[in-house]
């Protein structure tokens, strides 16, 4: 019998329809409720109706990234509903619990690098890496005031690239006068790696110096900064048109007038009349979650030993981002970096879901395809 006719004897209320009654129940079980029931939601087999795309089961537990099918991954977080609403398709929620860190000493005398996770304001994340040089002043300062800088003007500018290059700008300024009661500081200067996370789906990160971030797309490295050293032809020039140079150390890596290797910091004051800038660059990119799988963001300690191809397939092969963190940074010793180690493993939508075969990496390969080269 049609759907349509048993519609039509449903609704007739005629002898021979409620002759059929028992019929009619277990035809339209898996078609049609009866008539006193048409108000109600239909209900098709096993399944349950929902009022929400985002509790599809009616369970009132909150809808996983998995539950789309398109998460195959080994961290169940759940959806940042707001955002997807906002943003028009669902986003997963980044919690602060999931992310790895590590930060080894190395074979220096002390640590000098800093790292910074927190949620800065309610829908940004704050990430950040500082790596001081000239002893531990700088980055201590920017450990300690640079959120603080980075909040202050969210509150009054939206446009998150903006508010990074101010906040650096803000942080180099307040850095001097902090100094100016320390005359005997005369050196100190610190890289600066921030990344910020809005509504989980907008990134933007400003850095100066040779601190990295790197996101995992698709298995594939993606770089989102440029080491600031003499060896850039832009930085290079920018040096000599300020009246500084550069040389060429025992190992050839270049130095602004023989002592820094990088050309933006934050701190060097005494070499900022020769070209040696806090100004960051900046960089803006929209998630994917299906095919990003984290970011990391990495101290030279790391960098100059494992360029970020390698730095990716290490960490796709480990079950979460604590043991990348530890692994990356362990590494790192193991391949013979003598410099502070620490990196900021954040996850994704799709980690774990471009997990590679194990890679096996030799201690011989070339320093110039890995290092700050890569």
């Amino acid at each position: 019998m049609s759907a349509s006719a048993l519609i039509h004897l449903a609704r007739s209320g005629g002898t021979q329809a409620m002759r059929q009654r028992g019929f009619l129940q277990t035809a339209l079980v898996s078609v049609l409720p009866l008539q006193d029931d048409l108000q109600r939601p239909l209900h098709l087999g096993v399944l349950r109706a929902s009022n929400t795309r985002f509790d599809p089961d009616s369970s009132g537990k909150p809808t996983t990234w998995d539950s789309f099918g398109i998460w195959d991954n080994r961290i169940d977080e759940p959806i940042n509903l707001s955002p997807s609403i906002k943003y028009g398709k669902p986003i997963p929620k980044v919690s602060l619990s999931k992310v790895g860190c590590a930060s080894l000493i190395g074979h220096r005398r002390e640590n000098e690098d800093r790292f910074q996770v927190s949620q800065m304001t309610d829908n940004i994340l704050y990430f950040a890496v500082f790596d001081g040089h000239g002893g531990p002043e700088a980055a201590d300062f920017c450990d300690k005031y640079m959120e603080k800088y980075i909040k202050d003007l969210v509150a009054e500018e939206d446009n998150l690239e903006v508010v990074l290059t101010k906040a650096f700008l803000e942080l180099d300024k307040g850095l001097a006068r902090h100094l100016h009661f320390f005359p005997h500081v005369v050196s100190a200067g610190s890289t600066a790696t921030v990344a910020l996370l809005r509504d989980g789906i907008e990134l933007v990160v400003g850095s100066v110096g040779d601190s990295r971030a790197m996101l995992c797309r698709k298995a594939k490295a993606l770089k989102l900064t440029s080491d600031h050293t003499p060896e850039r032809k832009d930085e290079k020039e920018r040096i000599k048109k300020s009246g500084g140079w550069v040389t060429w150390n025992s190992l050839g890596q270049p130095h602004v007038n023989g002592r820094l290797a990088m050309t933006r910091a934050i701190g060097d004051f005494d070499l900022k009349s020769t070209g040696v800038i806090a100004e960051p660059e900046t960089k803006r990119i929209s998630l994917h979650h299906v095919h990003d799988s984290f970011l990391a963001l990495t101290t030279d300690g790391i960098n100059f030993i494992m360029n970020s191809q390698e730095i990716c397939d290490v960490i796709n092969q480990c079950h979460d981002p604590k043991e990348a963190a530890q692994r990356i940074s362990e590494q790192a010793l193991q391949y013979g970096s003598e410099d502070n180690s620490t990196i900021i493993v954040v996850p994704f939508g799709a980690w774990g879901k471009q997990k590679n075969s194990e890679t096996s990496y030799s201690f011989s390969r070339s320093f110039v395809s890995s290092g700050r080269w890569a």
